[in-house]
């Protein structure tokens, strides 16, 4: 399914169809193997994942070590420091949560961009090994992609789409069901207001010329997800699939 990691940016960037898996568990050689599996990403969870600083360093090369898939960061917060650390560690990609306003949405863009283009620091101590090294190479590989999961950026998707330098958006389906008014983070209830809200950010990234992403609880809704407009999805979690594949062999072996 996937090309060459050093690809992933230019291809998000020309919206091609892209599939990714989700990493929360701070465990390098699983995620080496989930790396082979022939997702076009892997992305590790900063924001909710449990693991730190060192975890993502580790997911980072675990990845690299398959040569693959592209490494990505969902970073911990709209910050320069936290997404410097990141692309620092050799992602190829960052996800930057709660994005409210095109404001916002440019603060996160320069922090990924060195100058002139931004105000990235320069110290590649281990992504110089795979990504640029020089400001500018560095600068065309690397994906800044913000996430719409408030009412506030629901409402300003189509100005943080038009932000310039911004590579894609991405839904967060949990935060964004509870915004629209949502008791759980999968109420039913407010289906219609979730899904008039999906295909209003696929229609203003496309309208942008830019990437539409969001999360899945499966391989079926990626597919879904990706027919309904979106341009690149990503699947569940390891986490999630390591309780599901155990209950599910303890169901067969008491059955």
């Amino acid at each position: 399914m996937n090309t060459s990691p050093a690809d992933f940016a230019a291809r998000l960037r020309a919206r091609q169809r892209i599939i990714g898996y989700w990493v929360v568990l701070d465990n390098p050689v699983g995620t080496e193997r989930l790396a082979g599996l022939g997702y076009d990403y892997i992305c590790v969870d900063a924001q909710h994942g449990l693991l730190d600083y060192k975890g993502t360093l580790g997911a980072m090369t675990a990845i690299d070590a398959r040569g693959t898939a592209a490494g990505m960061v969902r970073v911990p917060a709209n910050d320069g420091f936290w997404i410097g650390q990141a692309l620092d560690a050799g992602a190829r990609g960052v996800i930057v949560p709660l994005v409210n306003t095109a404001e916002e949405a440019a603060a996160a863009v320069a922090a990924c961009r060195y100058p002139p283009l931004g105000v990235r620091s320069y110290g590649p101590m281990r992504s110089g090994l795979r990504v640029g090294p020089a400001p500018a190479e560095s600068n065309q590989q690397v994906a800044c992609i913000v996430m719409i999961e408030t009412a506030q950026a629901l409402a300003n998707t189509a100005e943080i789409c038009a932000t310039d330098g911004l590579d894609g958006v991405y839904i967060g389906p949990s935060d964004l069901t509870i915004a629209l008014g949502g008791r759980t983070s999968t109420d039913t209830s407010v289906a219609e207001k979730f899904d008039a809200a999906l295909a209003k950010v696929a229609e203003e990234a496309r309208t942008a010329g830019i990437a539409a992403g969001i999360h899945c609880p499966d391989g079926a809704t990626a597919a879904k997800r990706l027919a309904q407009g979106f341009t690149f999805a990503t699947v569940s979690s390891d986490l999630v699939h390591l309780e599901q594949a155990a209950a599910a062999h303890l169901r067969d072996a008491t059955a």
